[in-house]
């Protein structure tokens, strides 16, 4: 596992299936190979480009966001199994790589400043986050959460995995975006 990919993603060690482990650190491998960000930049630029001077950075919003889902499917199994239950490793893995994508859909501009790419302008996170992580071995039901965390999600039947993770990202933007 890429030394890189371990520091951003201590979380990693929580998915307990080695297979998807070492599938979703190989995700984050292939998106940092192929984008112009560093992982420095990541703990820098601003976890969205839709909230002028947003100064909550990506790694705090998706690193909280991996911490409300797993919490929330936690209470989720805890107060509704047998009838509704979230496989654990599913949603942690979904959460993490639920933006991965947008290491391709951002850029530097010649200020300096986080920008939409060119492949950002024709496709969004969710579709090029689906594509590095099946190129990487991530399953079906994970991919299922990247493509429909966000708004695309809305077509889509989601699962239960799929749900939380949405709910977690967009209870964490949505403040942001629609300020009180």
């Amino acid at each position: 596992m890429n030394a890189d990919v371990l520091k951003l993603w201590p979380e990693l060690e929580w998915i307990e299936d080695a297979d998807l482990r070492e599938a979703t650190a190989k995700t984050w491998e292939l998106a940092l190979e192929r984008s112009p960000l560093t992982s420095d930049d990541l703990n820098r630029i601003p976890f969205t480009l839709l909230v002028p001077d947003c100064k909550v950075t990506f790694m705090a919003h998706k690193r909280l966001v991996v911490h409300v889902s797993r919490d929330a499917a936690e209470k989720m199994n805890e107060f509704l199994a047998p009838d509704l239950t979230c496989d654990m490793d599913t949603v942690i893995a979904g959460a993490i790589l639920a933006d991965v994508g947008k290491l391709l859909e951002y850029e530097h501009d010649a200020n300096g400043e986080t920008v939409k790419s060119m492949t950002g302008k024709y496709l969004r996170h969710p579709f090029t986050g689906v594509g590095l992580a099946m190129e990487a071995g991530v399953p079906d039901a994970v991919c299922h959460i990247i493509s429909a965390h966000a708004g695309e999600g809305n077509l889509v039947t989601r699962s239960p995995e799929a749900y939380v993770v949405h709910h977690a990202d967009f209870m964490t933007f949505l403040p942001f975006k629609h300020k009180f």
